[in-house]
């Protein structure tokens, strides 16, 4: 059961997403920050667990980052469908665009190494990004709860844009100096 524990807070982040949409759509944004933040905790505990007891599974690997982009992905789409005070999107379409192409590359990236055996775990660079959103996230919910009109979260996609752009060069750089790239290739080819 213990072994469990981490992947059993992994998989409540996936319950959260649903919650925190619905208070997103109605405007609840203190109620959706409330469910951002315990989802966040949920993800900082299940890797300290899972670290400090050795309970580091290949199911946790795969699952916490999935986890990570899908909470975001399901956030940063219902953002760009709701409009500012100003009557545009509180995120720029181009930008979720680009997320969503980046995430759509690593998936599959990561679903041929799975089924080769091979997971990919995050790397700091992956982390710094999922946090630069969060962060963009929680200014974009302050923002539309104070009513405040400088849309300063918007400096943190992009940032958070220049980021994930720098996280798949350099995700893309570690499969190729580890042969993933040529592996894939290869199997191709056939």
């Amino acid at each position: 059961m213990n072994k469990n524990i981490p992947n059993i807070l992994t998989i409540s982040r996936f319950i959260f997403i649903p919650f925190i949409i619905i208070f997103l759509v109605r405007n609840m944004y203190l109620l959706a920050f409330i469910f951002l933040t315990l989802s966040a905790l949920t993800d900082v505990l299940d890797g300290f667990i899972a670290r400090k007891f050795n309970l580091i599974t290949d199911f946790g690997k795969l699952m916490d980052p999935l986890a990570d982009k899908a909470t975001q992905l399901a956030i940063l789409i219902t953002l760009a469908l709701k409009q500012s005070s100003d009557g545009s999107p509180i995120i720029p379409i181009w930008i979720l665009f680009i997320i969503i192409l980046k995430e759509i590359l690593m998936i599959a990236g990561a679903s041929f190494l799975y089924g080769k055996d091979l997971v990919v775990s995050s790397k700091w660079y992956g982390k710094a990004t999922t946090v630069t959103f969060y962060i963009a996230i929680v200014s974009s919910l302050v923002i539309s709860y104070f009513n405040i009109n400088t849309r300063f979260d918007t400096y943190l996609y992009y940032l958070g844009l220049a980021m994930t752009i720098f996280s798949l060069v350099m995700y893309f750089k570690s499969f190729y100096t580890k042969g993933y790239l040529e592996n894939l290739h290869n199997n191709l080819k056939k």
